[in-house]
C-alpha cells in the first residue's frame, strides 16, 4: 500500500511538472507566432518551433542524466525563453546570440550540478578556487574591455571576446563561503569576502559588490544565527564607506553622487552627461505599458539606451504590462523559495549553505536591479537574471542554479537510499 501511494505521488508530481513545461512551451510558441504575424520571415518561423522544442528537450533529457528538480528547471526555462523572445523582438541577431548563451548556460548548469553531485571532498579544491577568484577579478585592471555601468570597469576584452569576470566568480564565491561557514571559520569568510569586495569597489562595480555582500550576510546569518554579528558587520561596513566617501567624495564617489541625484529627481538631471535620461525614458516606457501592456512588438522601450541589458525589465513592462510583470516577479520568488526549500532538505551543512547561497544571490541581484529600474533604490549596473542580454550573465545565473540542482539531486539520492534501506533493499550493504 505504501509503495502504491509513493508511486501515485510521483505521478502527480510529474503531472505538475509537465503542466508547467507545457505552459512555458505554449508561451514561447505564441510569442514567436505574434512576431511572425507582424513581420513574417523564415528565421522567425524556425524560432517559432525550435524554442519550444528546446524547452521540451531540456525538460526531458536533463533529468535522465541525474535526478533534478523539474519544477525549478521549468521556471528557469520560462525566464530564459522570455529573455530570448524579448531580445529577438528588437534584434534577431541578438536573439540568436542569446540562444547560444542559453545553450552555454545549460552546459554550465549541468556541469555545476554534476560537480556538486559527484565530488565528495572539496577540501583540495577550495584553495585553487580562492586563487582563481582573485586572479579573475584582477583581470579588468590588466585587460580593460569597456564599462559595466556608469563608471564601472569590470569588463575584460581579448580581441572581439568580452566577458565580465565578476559574473563567473559568483559561482566559486558561493562554494568558498559555504566551505568556510559550514566549518564555522567566520573570520576567514569575512577576510575572503573583504578581498572580493575590495576588487569590485576598485573597479567601481558597486552593484555586484552589493550582491556579494548581501549574499554573504544571508549565508552568515544562516550559519551562525547571530543577529548581533550581522548588525556589527553592517555597522563596520557603513562606517568604512562613510570614511571613504569623505576622503574620495570628489573623485571616486562622483558616480555614486550622480546615481543618487538621478534616483531623487531624474528629470532634473535629464540633459546632463550620465544623468537621468535613461531613467526617465524607462519610467515613461513602464507607464505606457499600463496594466496589460502595449503588446509584443508594439512597444517603444527601445528609446531606453540599455533596454537589452540593465533595463530589460522596463521593456517587459512596456509590452506585457504590470500584471504580467508581477507574475514574472512571482516566478523569481518561486525559484528563490524552491532553492531555499532544497537547502532546508539537505542533510549536509555545506550543501545546505550552497543551495541557500544560490537562493540568496538570485534574490539580492533581482531586488537590486528591479528596485533600481522601478526607482525604489538608486540604480546600479547589474543584469536582470536570465533576461538580460549577455553570455557571462546568463552562464553565471544558470551555473548558480546548477549548484542548487546538484544539491537537489544529492538530496534525492540520499532519500532514495534511505527508502531502500527502510524497505530492506540495503540490508546486505556493509
Amino acid at each position: 500500500m505504501n509503495i502504491a501511494l509513493k508511486a501515485q505521488k510521483g505521478k502527480n508530481k510529474n503531472r505538475g511538472a509537465n503542466a508547467v513545461t507545457g505552459t512555458v512551451m505554449l508561451f514561447a510558441f505564441c510569442g514567436f507566432l505574434l512576431l511572425m504575424l507582424q513581420k513574417p520571415s523564415l528565421l522567425t518561423g524556425i524560432m517559432l518551433f525550435s524554442v519550444p522544442l528546446a524547452i521540451w528537450l531540456t525538460d526531458r533529457l536533463l533529468p535522465r542524466l541525474f535526478p533534478m528538480d523539474r519544477l525549478l528547471l521549468s521556471l528557469i526555462n520560462f525566464l530564459c525563453a522570455l529573455g530570448v523572445l524579448m531580445q529577438y523582438r528588437f534584434s534577431p541577431a541578438r536573439g540568436l546570440n542569446q540562444c547560444l548563451n542559453y545553450g552555454a548556460g545549460l552546459i554550465a548548469m549541468t556541469g555545476c550540478a554534476l560537480a556538486v553531485r559527484a565530488v565528495k571532498n572539496w577540501k583540495l579544491l577550495i584553495p585553487p578556487m580562492i586563487a582563481a577568484c582573485c586572479g579573475l577579478l584582477a583581470l579588468p585592471f590588466i585587460f580593460r574591455g569597456g564599462s559595466a555601468g556608469l563608471g564601472a570597469t569590470a569588463w575584460v576584452a581579448f580581441g572581439s571576446f568580452r566577458m565580465q569576470p565578476s559574473e563567473i566568480v559568483k559561482i566559486a564565491y558561493v562554494f568558498v563561503l559555504a566551505w568556510f561557514l559550514c566549518r564555522r571559520r567566520v573570520v576567514l569568510a569575512l577576510v575572503y569576502t573583504g578581498a572580493m569586495l575590495a576588487f569590485l569597489v576598485a573597479q567601481r562595480d558597486l552593484g555586484t559588490a552589493a550582491i556579494y555582500g548581501g549574499t554573504m550576510l544571508v549565508m552568515l546569518y544562516a550559519a551562525t544565527s547571530s543577529l548581533f554579528l550581522i548588525l556589527g558587520i553592517l555597522g563596520v561596513g557603513v562606517g568604512a564607506v562613510s570614511v571613504l566617501y569623505v576622503l574620495f567624495r570628489d573623485s571616486f564617489f562622483l558616480t555614486v553622487q550622480n546615481r543618487i541625484k538621478n534616483w531623487l529627481d531624474p528629470f532634473a538631471t535629464y540633459d546632463q552627461l550620465g544623468g537621468g535620461y535613461q531613467m526617465v525614458h524607462a519610467l515613461i516606457a513602464m507607464a505606457n505599458g499600463g496594466w496589460w501592456g502595449t503588446g509584443l512588438g508594439l512597444g517603444n522601450a527601445n528609446t531606453v539606451p540599455e533596454y537589452a541589458t540593465d533595463f530589460i525589465f522596463s521593456t517587459v513592462m512596456n509590452e506585457f504590462g504590470l500584471v504580467f510583470s508581477l507574475l514574472v516577479l512571482g516566478v523569481y520568488a518561486l525559484i528563490v523559495l524552491r532553492a531555499a526549500d532544497i537547502a532546508l532538505r539537505s542533510t549536509s551543512a555545506f550543501h545546505a549553505l550552497l543551495a541557500l547561497g544560490g537562493a540568496a544571490l538570485l534574490a539580492v541581484q533581482t531586488f537590486i536591479i528591479i528596485g533600481g529600474i522601478t526607482k525604489m533604490i538608486p540604480m546600479t549596473g547589474v543584469t536582470v537574471p536570465f533576461l538580460s542580454y549577455g553570455g557571462t550573465s546568463l552562464v553565471s545565473c544558470m551555473g548558480i542554479m546548477g549548484v542548487v540542482q546538484g544539491v537537489a539531486s544529492r538530496n534525492e539520492r540520499i532519500l532514495r537510499e534511505d527508502r531502500e534501506l527502510a524497505e530492506g533493499g540495503g540490508e546486505d550493504r556493509p
